[in-house]
C-alpha cells in the first residue's frame, strides 16, 4: 500500500512539473493559472473589504501609476519573448492600504497588486517603489505563488487536488494561498526560497527597467532594507533579510537590466 501510495505521488510530481516562464527553471506546479487567478479575485476583495484603503490622493496615484507601468513593460517583455499567453487571465489592479506599521506589498496570480503605506517610508519615491512593484510582480508572473502552494498541498494535504483541497479543507487551502502568495500574515507567511528570490530580483530589475525606472535605484533601496531588518523584519523581506549577497547579486544583474532602461 504504502509503495503504491509513494509510486502514485511520485507520478504526479513528475506530471505537475512545469517551466518558470523566461527563466526556464523547472518547478513543480500542480495548480493551474485559472485556479489560482479565481483564487486571487475572491481573496483580493475581501482583502480590500477588510481593510482601509489610502485616502492620500497623491499617494494613491503614485502606486497605481508605477504600478500600471511596470505591468506594460511586463507585457512587453513577454510579448517579446513569445510568451504572451503566460499572461492570460490577468486583469491588474493596485491599491493602497492604510496601515503605517506594515512594511509590506505583495501582488497576487494575476495581476492583483496591495502596497502598504508602511513600506512607503523605505522607498522614499517613484524609483523606489518601482523596485518593490517589479520585484512582487516578478514574484507572481514566475509563478511562485503557484509553485508553493504545490508545494504546501503536498507537504500537508497528501499532493490533494486543489478542488478536492476546495471542497474539504477550505479554510486551510485558503490560508495556504495567502501565505503562498505573500499575503498573510507576518508570522504565517512561507519563505521564498533563495532561488525564488533571486529570480524576482533579476526579473524586477528588467521590469522597472522597461518601465524607464533606474533600476541602480535597487541598491540604495535594498541596503535600506537591510538596515532596517537589523531591528526589526520587516513582512516584505518574507523571512529573507537584504543581505550582502543579496546586493552583491543585484549588483551583478545590473549591467544586464541598464541595457533595458531608458529614461523617460
Amino acid at each position: 500500500m504504502l509503495r503504491k501510495f509513494l509510486l502514485g505521488t511520485s507520478l504526479l510530481l513528475t506530471a505537475g512539473c512545469a517551466t518558470v516562464p523566461i527563466t526556464g527553471r523547472r518547478q513543480l506546479s500542480l495548480v493551474g493559472d485559472s485556479e489560482m487567478n479565481s483564487l486571487a479575485v475572491t481573496q483580493y476583495k475581501q482583502t480590500l473589504a477588510e481593510s482601509k484603503l489610502s485616502t492620500n490622493a497623491e499617494q494613491t496615484a503614485m502606486v497605481k501609476r508605477v504600478g500600471q507601468r511596470i505591468a506594460n513593460a511586463v507585457q512587453l517583455y513577454f510579448k517579446q519573448q513569445g510568451q504572451s499567453a503566460q499572461l492570460d487571465g490577468y486583469n491588474w489592479e493596485f491599491n493602497l492600504i492604510d496601515d503605517p506599521k506594515t512594511v509590506n506589498a505583495w501582488c497576487m496570480p494575476g495581476g492583483k497588486v496591495v502596497v502598504y503605506t508602511g513600506i512607503l517610508p523605505l522607498t522614499q519615491d517613484e524609483n523606489g517603489l518601482a523596485v518593490v512593484l517589479g520585484h512582487e510582480i516578478s514574484h507572481a508572473v514566475a509563478k511562485h505563488g503557484a509553485e508553493r502552494m504545490s508545494d504546501q498541498l503536498v507537504a500537508q494535504l497528501g499532493s490533494t487536488a486543489l478542488s478536492t483541497a476546495l471542497s474539504q479543507n477550505p479554510t486551510a487551502t485558503k490560508n495556504i494561498f495567502l501565505s503562498a502568495v505573500g499575503a498573510g500574515s507576518q508570522l504565517g507567511m512561507l519563505a521564498f526560497s533563495r532561488r525564488q528570490e533571486s529570480e524576482a530580483d533579476h526579473l524586477g530589475l528588467i521590469f522597472m527597467a522597461m518601465a524607464g525606472y533606474n533600476p541602480e535605484g535597487a541598491i540604495a533601496f535594498w541596503q535600506r532594507m537591510a538596515a532596517q531588518s537589523q531591528n526589526s523584519t520587516p513582512a516584505f523581506l518574507s523571512d529573507h533579510p537584504a543581505d550582502a549577497q543579496r546586493i552583491a547579486d543585484i549588483k551583478a544583474d545590473m549591467p544586464e537590466a541598464l541595457k533595458y532602461y531608458k529614461p523617460r
